[in-house]
């Protein structure tokens, strides 16, 4: 192989190693805001973000109406009321003249 042939092969590779490390790209800028939008879109979210400072017991429902409310939500589980028939509907409910 001649000299000639060799250092074109070189300047070959050469150039072509510094066209593709030119293609090569970081991303110190992404890398460095990675996982922004997900916490911002999550803070978004939060009706009140002070809520937890909040020291006022919650005004509302009292104990026995809490308990017979929580009561009959698991009863309807358990004993659901049965469907009516949609054929019955209307049928004997008017007035005969």
């Amino acid at each position: 192989m001649n000299t000639i042939q060799a250092s074109i092969r070189l300047a070959l590779c050469v150039g072509a190693c510094a066209t593709l490390g030119g293609c090569l790209s970081s991303t110190p800028a992404w890398d460095e805001h990675f996982g922004e939008s997900v916490s911002q879109i999550r803070t978004m979210q939060i009706l009140n973000p002070m809520a937890s400072a909040n020291d006022d017991p919650v005004a509302g429902i009292d104990g026995r109406a809490a308990i017979a409310a929580q009561t009959n939500y698991v009863k309807s589980f358990t004993a659901p009321t049965p469907p009516t028939n949609v054929f019955t509907i209307g049928v004997g409910t008017g007035s005969s003249n």
